[in-house]
């Protein structure tokens, strides 16, 4: 599949079809889908069915398939880029969709590689016992708009490598990336193993309550997940939740505003502001807070953002007009607070796409809705600090826990703050650096379960203990 056109139409829809707009530019992609309950029945009859052979498979067999899967993906690289730019808004260049499709098949290599042998946990010479991790069945998998195909990945990859079948629905804003990425990975894949099902909300809700489905994996708001366990919760599934996050970054005393500044950015600005894991909300002492604002408006003023086919772009529209609604309230409650707005925070009303402007607010406080509440966008607030006890307390203050980061000179001294920060990973000099091989997930609202690794391909399975 060389073209976006070619994997347009391996997906082309053969009964009730909706159309799907490029945030860029308002113009139709395609039209994707629209699956009802009855076909997601007919998806996870098919997968259960495919599961025992599946699950049959050795570890270094299921392994080679996903190598094999990553080759597909890498061999359409460009063509699914393509279409990802078009549906989701991302760039091609930066950290966007180039980036995005590349990760996909480096999680799919990366999960292929771990070793998975059973754990001895007596061996005393009396008793011998042993945890093995055996595939669940038929994994349900929910996923998001912002980052489509690479979150997919993150469902399926470990679930199939632990043995087990997926059923997949894509965000009803960008079905066709997901459905494209699903017709990719099937022309190796044995048949049924992987079934993409693009539907509404009512196809949502019937996965999270089926009963042929035996673990869900969903990644998307803290409101929406908690209705997804309230609906799993009569069929005890197991259920791993990657929830909403309202991200806070701590500089210290003693970093330097120059050094950290176009790190800071992209913690903050990956995915034009449209990341679980981004910096939401930044932490900033007395002593270097002027400087640290002024870096950060010279980094921000050198990225350009317009429509992601054109190379030059880095950062990009907001996918969906509910998005830009969210922002413009948040970013409009600072202006009217006294927030001082450093630059942007001027949406251009008659301008085609869902663009919002690079916005950084300044003497903003604590309380503030743009602070409190998760943007999920382009908006960076600044608090200032007078001492870390302070940014600490801040920093926990809200009911969301999924990342953190402490900006130093001094390792052992951001270590020392980032002990104390209550959130699933703490970046020292970094933010959102997420890594195929090191767990990752969420604490308080942010979810539970754990992901990526070892420990996440045992998310995806079911322990037994062999004792003799």
């Amino acid at each position: 599949m060389n073209t976006y056109q070619d994997l347009l139409a391996s997906i082309a829809p053969g009964g009730e079809s909706r159309e799907i707009k490029d945030p860029a530019t308002g113009e139709t992609v395609a039209s994707a889908p629209v699956h009802t309950a009855a076909d997601l029945d007919a998806a996870v009859v098919a997968a259960r069915a495919a599961q025992p052979a599946w699950g049959a498979l050795s570890h270094a067999e299921r392994s080679d398939y996903l190598n094999r899967a990553a080759d597909a993906v890498e061999a359409s690289a460009e063509a699914l880029a393509e279409l990802l730019s078009r549906e989701q808004g991302k760039p091609l260049n930066g950290p966007n969709a180039r980036f995005e499709v590349g990760a996909c098949s480096a999680w799919l290599r990366a999960t292929a590689s771990f070793e998975m042998e059973p754990e001895v946990v007596v061996d005393d010479g009396e008793t011998r016992a042993e945890v093995h991790y055996r595939p669940i069945g038929v994994v349900g998998a929910i996923g998001p708009w912002n980052w489509p195909m690479m979150i997919s990945i993150w469902q399926i990859a470990p679930s199939l490598r632990m043995g087990n079948t997926v059923v997949l629905k894509p965000s009803e804003y960008t079905p066709l990336s997901v459905l494209a990425l699903g017709a990719v990975l099937n022309q190796v894949l044995p048949n049924d193993v992987l079934h993409v099902v693009s539907g509404g909300r009512e196809v949502g809700e019937a996965l999270s309550a089926h009963t042929d489905i035996d673990k869900l994996m969903f990644t998307g708001s803290t409101a929406t997940g908690k209705a997804i366990i309230r609906s799993s919760a009569d069929t005890v599934k197991r259920v791993t939740m990657e929830l909403g996050g309202n991200d806070a970054g701590i500089v210290l005393d003693d970093a330097d505003p120059k050094a950290i500044a176009q790190d800071l950015f992209w913690g903050a600005f990956i995915n034009t502001g449209q990341t679980c894991a981004a910096m939401k909300r930044l932490y900033v002492p007395d002593s270097l807070y002027d400087q640290v604002c002024d870096a950060l408006v010279e980094v921000a003023g050198q990225m350009p953002m317009g429509n992601g086919l054109d190379e030059n772009n880095v950062l990009g529209p907001l996918q969906n007009k509910a998005q830009y609604d969210i922002v413009a309230k948040l970013v409009e409650a600072a202006k009217e607070s006294g927030a001082r707005v450093l630059m942007g925070g001027n949406p251009d009303s008659t301008a085609t796409g869902y663009f919002y402007p690079t916005t950084l607010v300044a003497d903003i406080d604590n309380d503030n809705p743009l602070v409190a509440e998760e943007q999920f966008g382009p908006a960076l607030p600044i608090i200032r600090y007078s001492d870390v006890d302070e940014a600490v307390k801040m920093a926990n203050g809200l009911d969301v826990g999924l990342g953190a980061s402490v900006w130093s000179s001094d390792p052992a001294k951001a270590k020392e703050v980032a002990a104390r920060v209550e959130a699933g990973t703490v970046w020292i000099n970094k933010h959102g650096a997420v890594d195929p091989r090191i767990p990752f997930g969420g604490i308080k609202e942010s979810g539970y379960g754990l992901e990526f690794g070892v420990a996440g391909l045992k998310a995806l399975g079911v322990p037994q203990v062999i004792s003799q």
